[in-house]
């Protein structure tokens, strides 16, 4: 929960956390922008991956303020992350890929 604090240094320390664990076999971000922006998430999201790599499958689930944008900017991003608006879709995407 970022509670309309996040940025590229918090998604980005976030992500060197996640990545390191090798329990996890795939990320779920689930965003409902309302205090945080949903554009601003995604280019966090960019940013993060683009500095440290990804190594396990990543979902981003985004709604509410500048949506749009925010899946605009993670589907040109060209980098192999999935961005969904629906949870229980973006869930169960995660979870296969896990697999």
């Amino acid at each position: 929960d970022v509670g309309g604090a996040a940025n590229t240094e918090t998604v980005t320390a976030a992500f060197k956390i996640i990545q390191g664990d090798p329990d996890v076999k795939s990320i779920l971000i689930n965003i409902f922008g309302g205090i945080m922006r949903c554009d601003v998430i995604a280019q966090g999201v960019v940013s993060a991956v683009k500095e440290v790599g990804l190594s396990k499958p990543l979902v981003v689930r985004l709604v509410g303020t500048n949506v749009e944008q925010g899946k605009k900017i993670i589907e040109e991003s060209g980098l192999p992350v999935i961005a969904l608006g629906d949870f229980t879709e973006a869930a169960k995407k995660a979870v296969e890929l896990a697999k």
